[in-house]
């Protein structure tokens, strides 16, 4: 029976990459969350975390090597053949380069209606066109783009044929991956406006992948942080950024600028993070974030901790959280 209220849960899920011999990279380690209907939420976490290897694990672009995805009820961890192509046209994907993710010798109106005609949408070439150039229009283009490349166009329009080929098939969830990381700011605001106003209007779903906290809490209901493949908090969006938890969230949201030079000057190594981030290859046991965090000890290094609930759905995987 579906979930009625989660559209899309996540459950032990788990993804490695074998980099040489006997070199097991542990992108996504043992990864739990769910995401209700209609919302939106938010993965951070510094680059090389396993953001982006959730997403496309989630939609099955990576086969994962142990756990569970259930999307609308059912298990989709191991469909193939014609379940798995519906899922796709299902769960859809928003990428990071708005220009690599688009086939360079394809128009811009074959690249949107290549997915209609795929999943059999529209019942001629002339109806696909038509829904294209109404999805162009949608995502704030004209119709004459249609006839256009992608390398004529600039980075957010790029960004914005690649939302409308998302949006083409009527997908029920989306993975945005760094969707806006590569554009520039003003540009930025307006794909998230168009991103919530899309929401409201299709009931859609967002698992949101981005390094830039303030957008993240802007479009987002929860947010999960991820570190080394470990999801190390999880929680609505008040809980997480008024009041972090763990030790890595607290450094991510110390190392927000704040355009005011006294501030930054007062609060000048303040960060509670120390080092490099360490290799996700063959890790050890204990805490992945032990080798960077003020409060860790013998524990720390030799016992892996789990989420902990502190209340209202607001969770962090440490031992001393009463330290912090």
């Amino acid at each position: 029976m579906a979930d009625k209220e989660n559209l899309l849960t996540v459950e032990h899920l788990k993804k490695y990459f074998t980099v040489g011999r006997g070199k097991i990279l542990h992108a996504v380690d043992d990864v739990s969350f769910s995401i209700p209907r209609g919302t939106t939420l938010g993965l951070v976490g510094e680059s090389g975390c396993g953001k982006t290897t959730v997403g496309r694990t989630l939609v099955r672009l990576y086969e994962p090597d142990g756990g569970k995805i259930i999307f609308d009820g059912q298990d989709i961890s191991a469909v193939k053949g014609k379940e798995k192509r519906e899922l796709t046209r299902r769960m859809q994907m928003v990428y990071q380069d708005p220009y690599a993710s688009l086939n360079p010798f394809f128009t811009v109106g074959e690249i949107i209606t290549e997915g209609l005609e795929i999943h059999g949408i529209g019942g001629s070439k002339k109806e696909r066109m038509e829904i294209a150039y109404n999805l162009l229009e949608k995502v704030g283009l004209h119709r004459e783009h249609a006839n256009r490349f992608p390398h004529e166009f600039s980075g957010g329009q790029r960004q914005r044929v690649g939302l409308a080929r998302s949006l083409a098939v009527n997908p029920e969830f989306i993975v945005c991956d760094e969707a806006i990381s590569a554009l520039d700011v003003s540009v930025q605001a307006q794909i998230v406006n168009m991103l919530v106003d899309f929401q409201q209007s299709m009931g859609l779903t967002y698992l949101f992948i981005a390094h830039d906290l303030s957008m993240v809490r802007y479009i987002s209901d929860r947010t999960a942080v991820m570190y080394l493949g470990t999801l190390v908090e999880i929680g609505d969006n008040k809980e997480v950024y008024d009041h972090p938890a763990h030790p890595y969230t607290q450094g991510l949201l110390q190392a927000v600028p704040v355009a005011d030079p006294q501030y930054e000057r007062e609060h000048a190594g303040n960060n509670v993070m120390l080092g490099e981030v360490a290799s996700p290859v063959n890790p050890g046991p204990g805490c992945r974030f032990c080798s960077r965090c003020p409060w860790a000890d013998a524990r720390c290094r030799e016992e892996t901790p789990t989420l902990t609930d502190l209340g209202g759905g607001h969770m962090a995987a440490c031992h001393h959280l009463e330290k912090h």
